[in-house]
């Protein structure tokens, strides 16, 4: 009886929502030379149907398997991130090593960097290189941004997840079981120093005072608390310190608003925080209201929320776009298992 009413609850809101335009799979590529939100559709692990879709500002549309229709071929196994390097897109494809670089504005294939081990999010460290960070490996990779090669590693402890760079200084997070951030000379491409930090440190970012936060959602066994932490990069410290009240707590995908004050993570709905808050905040922001969201996105463009539903892994996964003030905009169908998104202006 309780399943057939969260269906029913589903169905009834889905049944009031609009959808932003119908979806568009053909050759038609000018709309990404506008406004947009790139969408990682994750597909099934080993199966090969990871796609890429794109939301036009400009049109009120989403268009499904850009890349492929761009290059008459499959994307590949599970793309999991995203990298915009001035016209280029760096599109990492974990379960099948591969990043393939393309064309920002028309997805047309540049040139596939094969043999990089499970890649999980890319930091553009300058305009000559790169850092990749790897689910299984223990080092991250270097990334040569004239010839676009691998050229070289960052030895590590440990494997890695989410990156972020400041100034000469990038930051990595050591995610699988790990509780440590690396700090990473980029001028050497050689660990300096590591912080600790909360059991699994999944996503980081950096606000409008250059400080690093770090979502650290407490390992999957819930043996120790999740925690925001605020560290301070001029000296590498730890200034605050936020912890979940619960075990169960396990919060991900944390983000920043393009003013940088704001942080928003997923909680049971999406949470929003002020920078300057000595708590954690106690309410949703936006409320699930019967979705299941799986990731999470801020446009640094316009302040609007974006967040993916994977419905059951197997047909195809939703987004919902929120105002900057929470309210709900547009539900838009993307591909299996949509994932990270990235957000794209018109002047790129």
């Amino acid at each position: 009886m309780k399943k057939f009413l969260i269906f029913l609850t589903v169905a009834l809101l889905s049944s009031c929502i609009k959808e932003s335009g119908p979806v568009v799979t053909g050759l038609e590529r000018a709309y990404l030379a506008g406004n947009g939100v790139f969408i990682m559709n994750e597909g099934n692990f080993r199966s090969g149907n990871g796609s890429l879709s794109f939301f036009s500002y400009d049109s009120m549309k989403i268009y499904n398997n850009i890349f492929r229709e761009a290059n008459d071929r499959p994307l590949g196994d599970v793309p999991y991130s995203m990298g915009i390097n001035g016209k280029t897109a760096f599109i990492l494809v974990n379960n099948s090593d591969k990043i393939e670089v393309a064309n920002l504005n028309d997805m047309k294939s540049v040139t596939t960097i094969e043999k990089i081990v499970s890649p999980r999010y890319i930091s553009f460290i300058n305009s000559q290189k790169a850092y990749v960070t790897s689910l299984y490996s223990d080092s991250i990779r270097v990334i040569d941004l004239q010839s676009n090669i691998a050229t070289g590693y960052v030895p590590l402890e440990n494997t890695s997840e989410s990156i972020v760079a400041s100034s000469s200084t990038a930051y990595a997070a050591n995610w699988t079981g790990g509780s440590k951030i690396f700090v990473i000379n980029t001028l050497t491409d050689k660990v300096t120093d590591s912080i600790e930090v909360g059991i699994e440190p999944e996503s980081m970012v950096v606000d409008r005072n250059n400080t690093l936060w770090v979502l650290c959602n407490g390992g999957w066994k819930r043996e120790n608390y999740a925690e925001l932490v605020a560290i301070n990069t001029s000296t590498n410290k730890i200034s605050k310190k936020y912890t979940f009240p619960s075990l169960s707590d396990s919060p991900t995908c944390l983000q920043i608003d393009g003013s940088g004050q704001f942080l928003y993570y997923l909680h049971d709905g999406v949470r929003r925080m002020d920078i300057g808050s000595e708590t954690l905040p106690a309410t949703s922001f936006i409320p699930q209201a019967g979705y299941f969201f799986y990731r999470l996105g801020v446009n640094p463009f316009n302040n609007e929320v974006f967040v993916t539903d994977a419905r059951d892994y197997l047909q195809k996964g939703i987004v919902l776009r929120y105002s900057p003030e929470g309210s709900f905009l547009s539900l838009l169908e993307a591909d299996v298992i949509p994932g990270n998104m990235f957000f794209k202006s018109a002047t790129e």
